[in-house]
């Protein structure tokens, strides 16, 4: 009778031998959520240039290379100023430049003036912030079509 209870061949232990727990990483799902994200940083790289639509005038100088992100302060055509995109009056650029900066006065600091605004207009706006202790201001400019497509 008791031999009738025992079935032989069906223990677990042989089913066991038979599917042995799978040890490979499935990266199906790593992949395809690398993707989307490379997907996602290719289409809002492009917007993420900072600047104020302004017409720039056309110079020869060389590009400037720099490692550090520059502050950049736009004088547009009708007069309007912006610190980076944000639009600021005269009186606020340099306590937000110094908020900015914090203790960095060798924080480089770009400045864009429309060409159809007065010379004079600019240079205010470069006075500002050179009497305000940044050493390392600059004027922005476009470079003409001509030398523009043999860089």
């Amino acid at each position: 009778m008791a031999g009738g209870l025992i079935k032989r061949g069906t223990g677990h232990g042989r089913g066991r031998r038979r599917n042995p727990p799978l040890s490979e990483i499935n990266v199906t799902p790593f992949v395809d959520v690398m993707l989307v994200l490379l997907i996602v940083f290719m289409v809002t790289a492009p917007l993420l240039t900072v600047g104020v639509p302004v017409d720039l005038p056309k110079t020869k100088a060389a590009q400037l290379t720099d490692e550090v992100e520059p502050l950049v302060v736009t004088v547009r055509a009708d007069g309007s100023l912006f610190l980076q995109e944000s639009a600021i009056g005269r009186d606020e650029l340099v306590p937000k430049l110094l908020a900015v900066a914090g203790a960095n006065p060798e924080l480089r600091i770009f400045v864009r003036g429309d060409k159809s605004i007065a010379y004079g207009s600019v240079m205010e706006v470069m006075g500002q912030i050179s009497s305000a202790g940044f050493t390392r201001v600059a004027l922005l400019a476009e470079l003409p079509e001509e030398s523009a497509g043999t860089n």
